[in-house]
Protein backbone atom coordinates (compact mmCIF):
# COMPACT_ATOMS: atom_id res chain seq x y z
CA UNK A 1 0.00 0.00 0.00
CA UNK A 2 1.43 3.40 -1.15
CA UNK A 3 2.06 6.18 1.55
CA UNK A 4 0.16 9.50 0.56
CA UNK A 5 2.21 13.03 1.64
CA UNK A 6 0.02 15.83 1.93
CA UNK A 7 1.96 18.70 -0.51
CA UNK A 8 1.72 22.16 -0.23
CA UNK A 9 3.44 23.50 -3.54
CA UNK A 10 3.91 27.09 -1.80
CA UNK A 11 4.31 30.78 -2.82
CA UNK A 12 6.74 32.59 -5.27
CA UNK A 13 9.37 29.91 -6.97
CA UNK A 14 7.15 26.87 -4.35
CA UNK A 15 5.47 25.63 -7.04
CA UNK A 16 8.98 25.53 -9.42
CA UNK A 17 10.66 23.56 -6.94
CA UNK A 18 8.10 21.25 -5.57
CA UNK A 19 6.96 20.21 -9.60
CA UNK A 20 11.25 19.79 -9.66
CA UNK A 21 11.19 17.73 -6.12
CA UNK A 22 8.05 15.35 -7.17
CA UNK A 23 10.12 14.30 -10.23
CA UNK A 24 13.36 13.24 -8.15
CA UNK A 25 10.88 11.27 -5.50
CA UNK A 26 9.02 9.43 -8.08
CA UNK A 27 12.27 9.03 -9.58
CA UNK A 28 12.70 6.99 -6.54
CA UNK A 29 10.86 4.02 -7.27
CA UNK A 30 9.11 4.97 -3.41
CA UNK A 31 5.60 5.03 -4.92
CA UNK A 32 4.27 7.96 -3.00
CA UNK A 33 0.67 9.47 -3.45
CA UNK A 34 0.12 13.48 -3.74
CA UNK A 35 -2.75 14.90 -1.73
CA UNK A 36 -2.24 18.88 -2.84
CA UNK A 37 -3.87 21.75 -0.89
CA UNK A 38 -2.83 25.39 -0.36
CA UNK A 39 -1.09 27.67 2.05
CA UNK A 40 0.62 31.64 1.82
CA UNK A 41 -0.45 33.50 -0.62
CA UNK A 42 -2.41 31.10 -2.96
CA UNK A 43 -4.76 29.90 0.16
CA UNK A 44 -5.18 33.45 0.95
CA UNK A 45 -6.44 33.96 -2.77
CA UNK A 46 -8.66 31.33 -3.04
CA UNK A 47 -9.92 31.12 0.69
CA UNK A 48 -9.45 34.29 2.61
CA UNK A 49 -6.92 32.24 5.13
CA UNK A 50 -3.26 32.07 5.14
CA UNK A 51 -3.91 28.18 6.80
CA UNK A 52 -7.40 26.66 5.75
CA UNK A 53 -9.38 24.32 7.83
CA UNK A 54 -8.93 21.52 4.82
CA UNK A 55 -4.87 21.89 4.65
CA UNK A 56 -4.58 21.37 8.23
CA UNK A 57 -6.95 18.30 8.00
CA UNK A 58 -5.00 16.77 5.52
CA UNK A 59 -1.58 17.00 7.27
CA UNK A 60 -3.43 15.64 10.06
CA UNK A 61 -4.72 12.79 8.16
CA UNK A 62 -1.83 11.76 6.84
CA UNK A 63 0.84 12.51 8.81
CA UNK A 64 3.45 13.60 6.75
CA UNK A 65 3.80 16.77 4.58
CA UNK A 66 6.31 18.41 2.09
CA UNK A 67 6.05 21.77 1.95
CA UNK A 68 7.49 24.32 -0.20
CA UNK A 69 8.41 27.96 0.86
CA UNK A 70 5.28 30.21 2.06
CA UNK A 71 4.79 34.13 2.34
CA UNK A 72 3.32 35.31 5.28
CA UNK A 73 2.17 39.23 4.33
CA UNK A 74 3.78 41.91 5.82
CA UNK A 75 1.49 44.28 8.27
CA UNK A 76 -0.30 43.41 11.24
CA UNK A 77 -3.26 40.87 12.02
CA UNK A 78 -0.88 38.40 9.88
CA UNK A 79 1.32 35.92 11.93
CA UNK A 80 4.11 33.14 11.12
CA UNK A 81 2.35 30.40 8.87
CA UNK A 82 5.20 28.61 9.80
CA UNK A 83 5.25 29.23 13.60
CA UNK A 84 1.22 28.49 13.00
CA UNK A 85 1.68 25.06 11.82
CA UNK A 86 4.66 23.81 14.24
CA UNK A 87 2.26 24.95 17.16
CA UNK A 88 -0.94 23.02 16.26
CA UNK A 89 0.77 19.82 15.15
CA UNK A 90 3.17 20.29 17.92
CA UNK A 91 6.32 19.69 16.10
CA UNK A 92 8.72 20.34 18.57
CA UNK A 93 11.80 19.39 16.92
CA UNK A 94 13.16 21.31 14.13
CA UNK A 95 15.98 19.18 12.34
CA UNK A 96 18.38 21.08 10.31
CA UNK A 97 21.29 19.06 8.59
CA UNK A 98 24.51 21.59 6.94
CA UNK A 99 26.42 19.30 4.51
CA UNK A 100 29.28 20.16 2.00
CA UNK A 101 28.48 19.43 -1.74
CA UNK A 102 31.19 19.95 -4.56
CA UNK A 103 30.36 22.87 -6.67
CA UNK A 104 28.62 25.55 -4.61
CA UNK A 105 30.10 28.18 -3.11
CA UNK A 106 31.22 26.43 0.83
CA UNK A 107 34.05 27.92 2.78
CA UNK A 108 35.20 24.66 3.79
CA UNK A 109 35.17 20.43 2.51
CA UNK A 110 33.83 18.90 4.95
CA UNK A 111 31.48 20.01 6.91
CA UNK A 112 28.65 18.04 8.23
CA UNK A 113 26.42 19.33 11.00
CA UNK A 114 23.05 18.30 12.36
CA UNK A 115 21.26 21.23 14.53
CA UNK A 116 18.10 20.38 16.63
CA UNK A 117 16.48 23.15 17.60
CA UNK A 118 13.52 22.74 20.33
CA UNK A 119 10.53 24.38 18.10
CA UNK A 120 8.26 25.29 20.50
CA UNK A 121 8.93 26.90 23.65
CA UNK A 122 11.92 29.65 24.29
CA UNK A 123 11.71 33.31 23.19
CA UNK A 124 9.55 32.23 19.84
CA UNK A 125 6.19 31.73 22.37
CA UNK A 126 5.26 35.31 22.86
CA UNK A 127 4.17 35.13 26.13
CA UNK A 128 3.68 37.89 27.98
CA UNK A 129 4.93 40.08 25.38
CA UNK A 130 4.10 43.48 25.54
CA UNK A 131 4.95 47.21 24.17
CA UNK A 132 3.88 50.42 25.82
CA UNK A 133 1.32 52.87 24.53
CA UNK A 134 4.22 55.47 22.99
CA UNK A 135 6.49 52.45 22.00
CA UNK A 136 9.39 53.75 24.78
CA UNK A 137 9.53 50.13 26.36
CA UNK A 138 8.79 46.13 25.38
CA UNK A 139 8.95 43.21 26.81
CA UNK A 140 8.47 39.49 26.24
CA UNK A 141 9.02 36.48 28.58
CA UNK A 142 11.63 33.32 27.85
CA UNK A 143 9.67 30.19 28.75
CA UNK A 144 12.21 26.84 29.03
CA UNK A 145 10.03 23.64 30.69
CA UNK A 146 12.21 20.55 31.39
CA UNK A 147 9.55 18.56 29.42
CA UNK A 148 10.32 20.60 26.63
CA UNK A 149 14.19 20.57 27.17
CA UNK A 150 13.75 16.45 27.80
CA UNK A 151 12.18 15.80 24.70
CA UNK A 152 14.13 17.71 22.55
CA UNK A 153 17.87 16.71 24.15
CA UNK A 154 15.64 12.87 24.03
CA UNK A 155 15.04 13.40 20.34
CA UNK A 156 18.97 14.71 19.38
CA UNK A 157 20.31 11.36 21.10
CA UNK A 158 18.45 9.33 19.44
CA UNK A 159 18.64 10.80 16.00
CA UNK A 160 22.65 10.89 16.35
CA UNK A 161 21.92 7.02 17.45
CA UNK A 162 20.09 6.11 14.61
CA UNK A 163 22.72 7.83 12.16
CA UNK A 164 25.71 6.63 13.64
CA UNK A 165 26.64 10.15 15.27
CA UNK A 166 29.40 10.56 17.76
CA UNK A 167 29.03 14.09 19.46
CA UNK A 168 25.95 15.77 20.68
CA UNK A 169 27.00 19.11 21.49
CA UNK A 170 24.52 21.12 23.84
CA UNK A 171 24.30 25.11 23.35
CA UNK A 172 23.24 27.41 25.66
CA UNK A 173 24.38 31.02 27.44
CA UNK A 174 23.77 29.77 31.26
CA UNK A 175 26.40 31.56 32.35
CA UNK A 176 24.15 34.61 32.13
CA UNK A 177 20.64 33.71 31.40
CA UNK A 178 21.17 31.10 34.58
CA UNK A 179 18.15 29.90 34.92
CA UNK A 180 16.40 29.70 31.62
CA UNK A 181 19.19 28.64 29.74
CA UNK A 182 20.48 26.71 33.22
CA UNK A 183 17.81 24.82 32.98
CA UNK A 184 17.93 23.47 29.62
CA UNK A 185 21.66 22.46 29.60
CA UNK A 186 20.93 20.35 32.90
CA UNK A 187 17.88 18.41 31.76
CA UNK A 188 20.36 17.78 28.69
CA UNK A 189 22.74 16.73 30.99
CA UNK A 190 20.72 14.46 32.56
CA UNK A 191 19.57 13.09 29.41
CA UNK A 192 22.90 12.52 27.97
CA UNK A 193 23.85 9.69 30.54
CA UNK A 194 21.20 7.64 29.21
CA UNK A 195 23.31 7.88 25.84
CA UNK A 196 27.11 6.84 27.25
CA UNK A 197 28.68 5.41 23.70
CA UNK A 198 28.04 8.93 22.33
CA UNK A 199 30.17 11.93 23.54
CA UNK A 200 28.46 14.69 25.19
CA UNK A 201 30.19 18.15 25.50
CA UNK A 202 28.33 21.91 25.93
CA UNK A 203 29.39 25.11 24.74
CA UNK A 204 28.07 28.94 24.85
CA UNK A 205 26.18 30.10 22.40
CA UNK A 206 28.76 33.15 21.37
CA UNK A 207 31.62 30.59 21.45
CA UNK A 208 29.52 28.23 19.38
CA UNK A 209 29.05 30.34 16.48
CA UNK A 210 32.90 31.79 16.74
CA UNK A 211 33.76 28.15 16.48
CA UNK A 212 31.59 27.42 13.60
CA UNK A 213 33.00 29.89 11.58
CA UNK A 214 36.61 28.38 12.58
CA UNK A 215 36.72 24.84 12.69
CA UNK A 216 33.28 23.61 11.84
CA UNK A 217 34.60 19.95 11.75
CA UNK A 218 34.22 19.87 15.70
CA UNK A 219 30.46 20.05 15.42
CA UNK A 220 28.63 16.51 14.86
CA UNK A 221 25.46 17.38 16.16
CA UNK A 222 24.16 20.56 18.09
CA UNK A 223 21.10 20.31 20.04
CA UNK A 224 19.63 24.08 21.20
CA UNK A 225 16.72 26.05 22.44
CA UNK A 226 14.64 27.68 19.57
CA UNK A 227 15.99 31.58 18.96
CA UNK A 228 19.63 30.05 19.14
CA UNK A 229 18.66 27.11 16.85
CA UNK A 230 17.34 29.77 14.49
CA UNK A 231 20.41 31.26 14.29
CA UNK A 232 22.70 28.74 14.47
CA UNK A 233 21.00 26.61 11.67
CA UNK A 234 21.50 29.38 9.05
CA UNK A 235 25.06 30.36 10.23
CA UNK A 236 25.31 26.47 9.21
CA UNK A 237 23.76 26.87 5.80
CA UNK A 238 26.32 29.60 5.10
CA UNK A 239 28.95 27.16 5.57
CA UNK A 240 27.86 25.01 3.21
CA UNK A 241 26.59 27.57 0.29
CA UNK A 242 23.71 29.46 1.40
CA UNK A 243 20.40 28.33 2.32
CA UNK A 244 19.56 26.99 -1.23
CA UNK A 245 21.29 23.80 -0.23
CA UNK A 246 19.83 24.15 3.49
CA UNK A 247 16.75 21.55 4.39
CA UNK A 248 14.21 21.51 7.33
CA UNK A 249 12.35 19.30 8.97
CA UNK A 250 9.73 19.90 11.70
CA UNK A 251 9.33 16.76 13.88
CA UNK A 252 6.19 15.80 16.45
CA UNK A 253 5.30 12.56 17.60
CA UNK A 254 2.83 11.27 14.93
CA UNK A 255 3.59 14.50 12.29
CA UNK A 256 6.14 15.83 10.87
CA UNK A 257 6.32 18.63 7.88
CA UNK A 258 9.73 18.78 5.66
CA UNK A 259 10.53 22.09 3.70
CA UNK A 260 12.74 24.10 1.70
CA UNK A 261 13.72 26.84 4.77
CA UNK A 262 14.46 29.25 2.48
CA UNK A 263 12.14 32.03 1.15
CA UNK A 264 9.78 32.24 -1.82
CA UNK A 265 12.03 34.65 -3.57
CA UNK A 266 9.17 36.34 -5.72
CA UNK A 267 11.53 38.19 -7.80
CA UNK A 268 12.76 35.07 -9.84
CA UNK A 269 8.79 33.39 -9.54
CA UNK A 270 8.18 32.09 -13.24
CA UNK A 271 11.57 31.94 -14.67
CA UNK A 272 12.47 28.78 -14.22
CA UNK A 273 15.80 29.04 -12.71
CA UNK A 274 15.10 28.50 -9.02
CA UNK A 275 17.70 26.26 -7.08
CA UNK A 276 16.13 23.15 -5.94
CA UNK A 277 18.43 20.99 -3.83
CA UNK A 278 16.83 22.50 -0.82
CA UNK A 279 13.52 21.27 -1.13
CA UNK A 280 15.38 17.70 -2.86
CA UNK A 281 17.26 17.55 -0.10
CA UNK A 282 14.18 18.63 2.58
CA UNK A 283 12.42 15.72 0.82
CA UNK A 284 14.94 12.96 1.37
CA UNK A 285 14.99 13.65 4.93
CA UNK A 286 11.47 12.86 4.75
CA UNK A 287 12.18 9.57 3.17
CA UNK A 288 14.59 8.72 5.97
CA UNK A 289 12.22 9.50 8.28
CA UNK A 290 9.50 7.03 6.45
CA UNK A 291 12.42 4.31 6.78
CA UNK A 292 13.99 4.61 3.28
CA UNK A 293 16.95 5.44 3.77
CA UNK A 294 18.56 3.86 0.66
CA UNK A 295 16.48 6.37 -1.27
CA UNK A 296 17.65 9.09 0.53
CA UNK A 297 20.98 8.23 0.48
CA UNK A 298 20.78 7.86 -3.37
CA UNK A 299 19.34 11.00 -4.05
CA UNK A 300 22.00 12.92 -1.98
CA UNK A 301 24.23 10.87 -3.87
CA UNK A 302 23.11 12.20 -7.10
CA UNK A 303 23.03 15.63 -6.44
CA UNK A 304 26.59 15.32 -5.85
CA UNK A 305 27.00 13.86 -8.69
CA UNK A 306 25.28 16.61 -10.73
CA UNK A 307 27.05 19.27 -8.67
CA UNK A 308 30.33 17.61 -9.41
CA UNK A 309 29.83 17.37 -13.20
CA UNK A 310 28.50 20.86 -13.30
CA UNK A 311 25.74 19.29 -15.46
CA UNK A 312 22.29 21.04 -16.26
CA UNK A 313 23.38 23.93 -13.23
CA UNK A 314 20.73 26.89 -11.89
CA UNK A 315 22.40 30.15 -12.37
CA UNK A 316 22.86 30.42 -8.70
CA UNK A 317 24.82 27.49 -8.54
CA UNK A 318 27.13 28.89 -11.85
CA UNK A 319 25.26 27.28 -15.12
CA UNK A 320 22.07 28.53 -16.95
CA UNK A 321 20.17 25.64 -17.23
CA UNK A 322 16.40 25.62 -15.92
CA UNK A 323 15.23 24.17 -12.34
CA UNK A 324 13.10 21.20 -14.47
CA UNK A 325 16.92 20.59 -16.22
CA UNK A 326 18.60 20.24 -12.99
CA UNK A 327 15.48 17.91 -11.59
CA UNK A 328 16.25 15.94 -14.90
CA UNK A 329 19.87 15.76 -14.35
CA UNK A 330 19.18 14.32 -10.74
CA UNK A 331 16.94 11.92 -12.06
CA UNK A 332 19.06 10.44 -14.40
CA UNK A 333 21.64 9.48 -11.79
CA UNK A 334 18.92 7.76 -10.03
CA UNK A 335 17.38 5.45 -12.88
Amino acid sequence: MSKTITVIKGDGIGPEIMDATLQVLDATGAGFEYEFVDAGLAALEKTGELLPPETLETIAKNGICLKGPLTTPVGKGFSSINVALRRHFDLYANLRPAITFPGTKSRYDNVDVITVRENTEGAYMGEGSMINDDRTYAEAKIIVTRKGSERIARFAFETARKANRKKVTAVHKANIMKNVSGLFLEVCEEVAKDYPEIEFDSLIVDNTCMQLVMNPERFDMIVTTNLFGDIISDLCAGLVGGLGMAPGANIGKDKAIFEAVHGSAPDIAGKKIANPTALILAAALMLEHLGLGEKATAIREAIRGVLADKDRLTPDLGGNSHTGDFAQAIVERLT
